[in-house]
């Protein structure tokens, strides 16, 4: 892969953002997301207040407008229009955050990696963490200022509907599904009433919660090691992540990566479009 600058920290902390509040080649954006059955408003919510400089990274329109399915990656030409737009460019180090309520922000980073911009990290305990320590927040968008951003599609990070078909039985290749277990076993009904719950065969629950600390941290390396241990999935086996639209998949490929995988990629159409094709087989717990 030719991802500029891919041996960047791929995790800040606090502290260091707020060291790094006023650096020029710094850019924040706020990639704050919600299920669609929360009824919150993540645009509402930056606007109201969010970290000084922080842009916000819109989920559901930085994303393929001609797809039935939510907020499907865009192409490189899309993106690189919107990054222009929002003054992200060629040589920012980029730093993303969410809510820190259910962890958006590992989308955002994934599709940085995807158009090839590897100066990306994720802000660690996200917006909960910044204002518990009582840092500042803003209320005002920063001043537009267009900056050239450039694109080099990393094909090998994003898998399709026929990726997952040819995994599933390759013992060279491992589907993780980042879902609570309740929804991967078919015993909670999933947010969108239209999909049945259950999980694609022969994949592997390891349910993003158990990958965060009660700080809305990651855990440190060696226990997420553990975790991944505990749930079956072997950290450096090529892997196809997964969830329910594409968000929570992107956890399993940055812990992934923060453990030295580089053969991780996300199925972008996740459960929704797995789900609502009644061709495609489904696998549920024995009750």
């Amino acid at each position: 892969m030719n991802i500029r600058r891919a041996d960047e920290p791929v995790l800040v902390s606090t502290d260091w953002l707020a060291a790094h509040l006023d650096a020029p080649d710094v850019r924040i954006l706020d990639a704050s997301w919600h299920l669609p059955d929360t009824g919150r408003d993540a645009l509402a919510e930056y606007e109201a207040a969010h970290i000084p400089g922080a842009l916000f990274f819109d989920i559901e329109t930085i994303a393929d407008p001609d797809s039935p399915l939510p907020h499907m990656a865009p192409s490189p030409e899309l993106f690189a229009t919107r990054m222009r737009r929002m003054g992200v460019g060629d040589g920012h180090k980029v730093i993303v955050h969410d809510s820190g309520d259910l962890p958006s922000a590992p989308r955002a980073w994934w599709m940085f990696r995807l158009m090839g911009h590897g100066d990306v990290a994720v802000l660690d305990g996200g917006l909960k963490k910044w204002r518990r320590e009582g840092r500042p927040l803003d209320d005002l968008p920063p001043p537009p200022r267009e900056r050239h951003f450039t694109t080099r599609f990393q094909a090998p990070l994003l898998a399709g509907r026929e990726d997952v078909v040819a995994a599933i039985g390759d013992p060279a290749v491992q589907i993780v599904d980042a879902r609570a277990a309740e929804r991967f076993e078919g015993r909670a009904a999933e947010p969108r009433p239209h999909l049945p719950s259950g999980h694609i065969p022969g994949s592997i629950n390891l349910p993003w919660e158990r990958l965060y600390d009660s700080d809305g941290c990651l855990k440190p390396r060696d226990v997420l090691a553990e975790e991944c241990a505990r749930h079956g999935v072997d950290p450096m086996k090529r892997t196809i992540a997964t969830c329910g639209s594409g968000i929570s998949a992107c956890v399993i490929a940055l812990v992934l990566h923060l453990l030295g995988n580089r053969r991780v990629a996300v199925y972008d159409g996740a459960w929704c479009e797995w789900a609502g094709d009644p061709a495609n087989p489904i696998e549920r717990a024995a009750r």
